[in-house]
């Protein structure tokens, strides 16, 4: 009877041009191919459910949830969420992602409505809110990782636009209007003159990447590799590039954390990591790719203020076995159970839990675990958790 609420879950595979090839295949035991892949998928979300091997026949997470909400999840997230109210994803990152903001739960609901009321297709290519929902989220560095994360604190901001020389003309723009004026100016800028300022930019930072002479620590290599990459070249360029000088640039070393919050825009640049996010798709972009970007919405929900990166290093739980990353959002929490070999980790799922091996050899109640197995656990299950070989576990819940 114990077997029925621990499963096998196999998600989905997402094949993102920005993604690697070969980490995702390689963990999972797949073969590797030339589709690029992005993001692993672990969780019910409408448009990839993951499936359940369950005894009788593969059943869909969202189907199965459904079914009995009260029991799968626990009362408590049942009434309060409804649905499994996370998504837990395995990213790779080769080429940096776009600039983009989440909106905050309320504003979602909001803008969820009226694009309904407006008879907007929910995969339409100008469509902003693909659902009801906040999309809070925290990663995992599982590689050394780069990203973008927030507005630069106001002195570190001034400094980069008294010293690079294309952006001096904003200076003046910022020392009045702040951070909203700056931003508001660079995306509100005509194509043309966006064209005008980079381009002297580009011509400067270009030779020094191509020679290896620029660091990761500096906007101007992140400018240039976006520059690099972009089909448009030097016909087009993305005003994304100015952001890159705005925002902190953030170095996240294997183990360590980063949570983003409503309102804060960021890009992930380069890396591996696991990410837990609210159940939600929706994305306000900021540049740095070819989807829709509505700046009035995207103005909207930014949040302008400094930011100084908090990276979070999580704390030891259940006698040292388990680490956890606490975070205010009620939606989710995420942890990493290390094992040595024998060693043996026991738990009653308090909240639905959503596992994948990162290393190693174990099994749980009789099923055997190996790196890149996913699991699924319903609320109220027990379990018993043995290590063959130093075992890491990432583990997704609810506070």
């Amino acid at each position: 009877m114990q077997r029925s609420k621990v499963f096998y879950l196999k998600g989905k595979v997402q094949h993102y041009a920005w993604g690697g090839y070969s980490y995702i295949p390689e963990m999972l035991g797949q073969p590797v191919t030339d589709q690029p892949a992005a993001e692993y998928w672990m969780g019910a979300h409408q448009s990839a459910p993951s499936e359940l091997e369950t005894p009788q026949a593969p059943v869909l997470l969202n189907d199965y949830i459904a079914g009995a909400p009260a029991e799968i999840l626990g009362p408590a997230a049942a009434s309060r969420f409804g649905e499994l109210p996370y998504l837990f994803k395995i990213l790779d990152v080769k080429d940096m992602l776009s600039i983009q903001v989440h909106p905050t739960k309320a504003e979602a609901e909001k803008g969820f409505a009226r694009e309904n009321e407006a008879g907007i297709p929910l995969n339409a290519p100008h469509r902003n809110y693909k659902d009801a929902n906040h999309k809070p989220e925290i990663m995992v560095a599982l590689s050394e990782f780069w990203l973008l994360h927030g507005f630069l604190p106001e002195e570190q901001l001034k400094a980069v636009l008294q010293q690079v020389p294309e952006l001096r003309s904003l200076l003046g723009t910022y020392e009045k209007e702040g951070y909203f004026g700056l931003y508001k100016t660079v995306m509100e800028m005509p194509q043309e003159q966006v064209n005008t300022m980079l381009r002297p930019l580009a011509d400067r930072i270009l030779p020094d990447y191509k020679a290896g002479r620029l660091e990761k620590r500096e906007p101007a290599f992140w400018a240039a590799r976006a520059i690099d990459n972009d089909p448009a070249g030097l016909e087009r360029l993305d005003r994304g590039i100015f952001s890159i000088y705005f925002f902190n640039i953030v170095y996240v070393a294997p183990g360590e954390a980063v949570f983003q919050d409503a309102g804060i825009p960021h890009a992930y640049l380069e890396g591996q990591n696991a990410e837990l996010m609210a159940n939600s798709d929706n994305v306000l972009r900021g540049g740095l790719t070819p989807k829709h970007i509505d700046v009035p919405e995207l103005l909207k929900h930014t949040r302008f203020e400094a930011v100084h990166p908090h990276i979070l290093k999580g704390e030891s739980v259940h006698n040292g076995q388990e680490h956890i990353y606490r975070t205010p959002a009620p939606d989710f929490v995420i942890s990493t159970i290390l094992l040595q070999p024998g060693q043996v980790y026991e738990h009653t799922a308090t909240a639905p839990e959503t596992w994948i091996v990162q290393s190693g050899e174990g099994t749980v109640n009789d099923l055997a675990l190996r790196r890149g197995t996913s699991i699924f656990v319903a609320f109220g299950q027990t379990y018993s958790i043995t290590a063959g070989s130093e075992l890491v576990i990432f583990k997704a819940s609810i506070p």
